[in-house]
């Protein structure tokens, strides 16, 4: 099972990127975030005639997360929305299970952490609840024993090796100690980091800015992971970042990561 995800940065501007990512790559799962519209508004026509199941958890102009899934697969038991906060109403997680009839369960679920500036103002307690409700629910999804896939744009910098200048971000708060801290304890709670497990050398960046010709330069960061279970990991067959997406004309700055399972 093959399985991306992808930050398109406002799915109206981008769906003939990403139906040519769907064409050329042909992963079984795809993992959408920042889709900036309602779920009347999804191209969802052009997605299922390249072969794919839609479900989708829009919200106008900001945020939205999808899971598109290619047949013969089916995904069902479809959750929307992160648990732990009843009146949090931006729309930032669905989650599904994947399954075919030659094909082993894998839950997969989209992300779109918030991104927390400025950090002196209430979007940064926001982002550090909203990962600790994350924790909190992939313990849950861990005590299934199932393998789980935890896909998504996380605006978290791991480790200085994942952003071209790891200055420049200090104060950031995809990089502050507490955001990084957050993302280890959702690590320690037993998930495996799939790119860092298959490729451990610095300079593999997943988003550019469009600011300041940081494509041009390679001025990167690494903020798009896919967390794998054990149950999951113990199938990781590869993972890469695919950025040549990047280069489109008008391309979201963020590029797909795919995971490979046996």
């Amino acid at each position: 099972m093959r399985i991306a995800t992808w930050n398109v940065n406002s799915i109206k501007q981008r769906v003939g990127h990403l139906v040519g990512f769907l064409d050329g790559a042909k992963p079984d799962v795809v993992c959408l975030q920042e889709l900036k519209c309602q779920d009347e508004a999804f191209p969802r026509a052009e997605i299922e005639a390249a072969g794919y199941a839609v479900e989708t958890l829009g919200q106008k102009a900001y945020n939205g997360v999808a899971l598109l899934v290619r047949a013969p697969l089916t995904l069902r038991e479809v959750r929307r929305g992160l648990p732990g906060d009843e009146t949090d109403e931006q729309s930032r997680y669905i989650e599904g299970l994947v399954s075919g009839e030659d094909t082993a369960p894998v839950r997969v679920a989209s992300i779109y952490l918030p991104n927390g500036n400025p950090v002196d103002s209430p979007k940064y307690p926001y982002k550090l609840a909203f990962l600790e409700r994350l924790r909190r629910h992939a313990r849950t999804l861990l005590d299934r024993e199932e393998a789980v896939v935890l896909a998504g744009d996380y605006n978290v910098i791991p480790e200085p090796e994942d952003a071209s200048d790891p200055a420049a971000w200090a104060n950031d708060a995809l990089f502050l100690p507490q955001t990084r801290a957050a993302f280890r304890a959702l690590l320690a709670e037993g998930f495996t980091e799939a790119l860092r497990a298959c490729d451990p050398k610095p300079g593999l960046y997943t988003f550019w800015d469009y600011q300041a010709g940081a494509w041009n330069r390679n001025a990167g960061i690494r903020i798009d992971h896919l967390l794998l279970s054990p149950q999951a990991a113990d199938r990781l067959v590869s993972a890469s970042v695919q950025k040549h997406l990047r280069g489109q004309e008008k391309p979201s700055d963020h590029v797909a990561v795919t995971v490979e399972l046996a």
